[in-house]
């Protein structure tokens, strides 16, 4: 069985940063890659970026490009999300998810985190 724990997340003025990590314990080996999902309140998950554990191919979400980047320590089984120039539409519940390529949902179904909250107060 595979745990994701989700930790970083908090309450930030827009314009500041936030790192969200995202500890992987298991049979993490199962998956290729780990992606971020949000939700904000009424709306549905969508996408934000994705890492592949053996070449490091990252892809992200148009709305995020330039501001947030996904990196991975495969010695620590820990991806993390550097959030900046955060604004308050980015206010969602962030998950972690393990999958096939985590472009999509779909591709990111084999494990999810418990999701942590990211508050961009305006």
């Amino acid at each position: 069985q595979v745990q994701l724990v989700e930790s970083g997340g908090g309450l930030v003025q827009a314009g500041g940063s936030l790192r969200l990590s995202c500890a992987a314990s298991g049979r993490t080996f199962s998956s290729s890659a780990m992606g971020w999902f949000r939700q904000a309140p009424g709306k549905g998950r969508e996408f934000v970026a994705a890492i592949r554990w053996d070449n490091g191919y990252t892809y992200y979400a148009d709305f995020v490009k330039g501001r947030f980047s996904i990196s991975r320590d495969n010695g620590r089984n820990t991806v993390y999300l550097q959030m900046n120039s955060l604004k308050p539409e980015d206010t969602a519940v962030y998950y972690c998810a393990a999958g096939s390529r985590c472009t999509t949902i779909n591709s990111c179904s084999d494990f999810w985190g418990q999701g942590t909250q990211v508050t961009v107060s305006s």
